[in-house]
């Protein structure tokens, strides 16, 4: 089940003005230019904002995301009508050739359960055409980016038009490596209501994913660095072969 900040439709309501800095799909447009994808499959799209950053520029999108409240927020945005967008995740595609497969952000991540994430591979790979890409990230497990992750460091306030202030801040639940999980707590001024998200992240290692993505059939073509975040994450190119 998606966690609660994209299912719950308040929490999926307020997600876009909480994280309004998403500088870090600029390298994921770049990608779709360095590859010439006239089709592109976004994997967990949430709200839309990457599909419809490349929707804008004439790209045909498919979004897939398990999460109806974060599709219906998506579906709402202004140029939402050039986006195919399907309830579902990777596991249960319908037939699809596309150039370029992604998962942003924390998608590849969320997928923590071993078998899940071999069939979300298996069916990015058949999405594909032959000869396509997929591309996602993946925190680095060195870097212990969970170690920051605490009320003192993440406590914010926003002030949202519409909603109201919006007290948040996120704390770590568990961590039982290659497992993280954490909760964020979310504060609605308006009414005073109390809502929370649980969620575990997988950490995987460059070679564990290496390993896998070959298992599948794919080429590693290259691991990156993420530019928002140098040094610390890892971005997988990875290519279903011509033949």
């Amino acid at each position: 089940m998606p966690d609660e900040c994209f299912q719950h439709p308040r929490l999926a309501a307020i997600y876009d003005p909480l994280d309004p800095d998403r500088g870090d799909l600029d390298a994921y447009v770049d990608l779709t230019t360095e590859f010439s994808a006239r089709r592109v499959l976004d994997i967990g799209c949430g709200t839309g904002v990457f599909a419809l950053l490349l929707a804008h520029r004439g790209i045909d999108v498919i979004g897939v995301d398990p999460a109806l409240a974060s599709l219906d927020v998506a579906r709402a945005k202004s140029g939402a009508e050039h986006v195919r967008w399907i309830h579902c995740d990777a596991t249960s595609l319908p037939p699809l050739q596309v150039d370029l497969a992604t998962m942003t952000a924390n998608a590849a991540q969320e997928i923590a359960d071993p078998d899940a994430w071999q069939r979300t591979l298996r069916g990015a790979y058949a999405a594909l055409r032959p000869g396509g890409h997929l591309v996602f990230e993946t925190r680095d497990p060195a870097k212990r980016a969970w170690e920051q992750w605490n009320r003192d460091s993440s406590y914010r306030v926003t002030d949202i038009p519409g909603v109201g202030a919006v007290e948040t801040w996120v704390e770590l639940t568990g961590v039982n490596t290659p497992l993280v999980s954490f909760r964020w707590t979310f504060v609605f001024g308006a009414d005073g209501e109390v809502l929370t998200s649980d969620s575990t992240l997988r950490f995987r290692e460059r070679d564990e994913i290496e390993g896998e993505l070959l298992s599948q059939g794919y080429q590693v073509t290259g691991v990156r660095d993420a530019p928002d975040r140098p040094g610390r994450e890892f971005v997988f190119l990875a290519q279903r072969p011509a033949r």
